[in-house]
């Protein structure tokens, strides 16, 4: 495990327990990284107290929560056992409104804070954040945009870790150079280990965790080539995206892994914008359209024909982040993890 990540962490969570005490409350950390069921580790268990009453919640920690790491984030606290407490540096007025909408309990190191604990009833919001370093400051290099890429390909296909640095910059479609330092990074935080005399990748939930929070706030949006406005998208059911020289991500392969999802928004991968598509489902230019084609970076096949790796259809359902796509991302999870196993 990262010490200097848990350091950190441990930090900001000890930063917004003092500051509830603002609100009348005392609160403590009584365990760091608990385990909680098949394999899900929350980041703390703390127990707050107001009035004689103790209440005790699990924990995640989130750094700058931003509105594209917001899926994955509520993805995770809905793993963890009730209640469940988001704690973050700083929660700005309208994230507040959205947590609170949405059922999230949260503190921060500004005193925020939306705790609903019957009859412990805590809703503040509009205090002004603290000065804190932001989290471009203290991320690796492995999670910047092309280290992304080569953590993609390990989460994917967790057997090639111990390949050649040749092969796995192939797979990520990458620089040779890239590989050499993002392998040396990840033994020090705790994703790679050695036996006997063999690399493999370890704690990959929660690898996989950090990755889907990385993408959306980091790569993500510098993959997008163009996007259009569709009049609907019933026609991402039956095309076969092979023909435009894309492959199918988002909602609409969501859709045909589970069955039930149906797109309001449609993502597609590939090298280059295909003029045909447009022309053939009469799509408009929109740069906020629900038709989207970002550039694929990697190079190796998924589980399914025509569509993008499963792992990054869960990452795009996170990224948009609307209750339909966590439900589905939900469902999803379990046979993604399964891979680390």
């Amino acid at each position: 495990m990262d010490k200097q990540r848990t350091t950190r962490e441990g930090d900001l969570l000890d930063a917004a327990l003092r500051a509830i005490r603002a609100h009348g409350l005392d609160g403590e950390r009584i365990e760091w990284e608990p385990a909680v069921h098949d394999g899900v580790h929350g980041d703390a268990r703390v127990r707050l107290r107001h009035g004689g009453k103790a209440i005790t919640y699990h924990v995640e920690v989130k750094r700058t929560l931003q509105p594209a790491v917001l899926g994955a984030t509520l993805a995770q606290l809905k793993r963890l056992p009730a209640p469940a407490l988001l704690v973050t540096d700083y929660v700005n007025p309208r994230m507040a409104e959205r947590l609170r909408e949405q059922g999230v309990q949260f503190i921060d190191t500004a005193g925020n804070a939306w705790l609903d604990a019957p009859p412990l009833l805590v809703w503040v919001k509009g205090q002004r954040p603290p000065d804190t370093p932001k989290a471009g400051d203290t991320l690796g290099r492995a999670f910047q945009p092309t280290g992304l890429q080569v953590l993609f390909a390990l989460l994917c296909k967790p057997e090639i870790v111990d390949r050649p640095y040749r092969d796995i910059a192939k797979l990520a479609d990458v620089a040779h150079g890239t590989v050499g330092w993002v392998m040396p990074e990840l033994p020090r935080l705790g994703y790679v280990g050695t036996l006997k005399g063999r690399r493999r990748l370890l704690n990959g939930p929660r690898l996989l965790q950090q990755w889907v929070e990385a993408y959306a706030r980091t790569l993500r949006p510098k993959l997008v080539l163009e996007r259009w406005q569709a009049g609907n998208l019933d026609w991402t059911g039956k095309v076969d995206p092979t023909r435009y020289g894309l492959l199918l991500g988002g909602e609409p392969a969501a859709r045909r892994l589970t069955r039930h999802l149906r797109p309001g928004t449609a993502t597609f991968y590939g090298a280059k914008v295909n003029r045909q598509l447009l022309i053939d489902q009469r799509l408009r230019p929109d740069p906020a359209g629900n038709v989207e084609i970002l550039r694929q970076f990697w190079t190796f096949d998924g589980e399914t024909v025509g569509q993008v790796p499963d792992l990054l259809v869960y990452a795009d359902l996170l990224a948009i982040g609307d209750a339909r796509c966590l439900e589905t991302a939900k469902e999803m999870h379990d046979g993604i993890v399964a891979r680390f196993e």
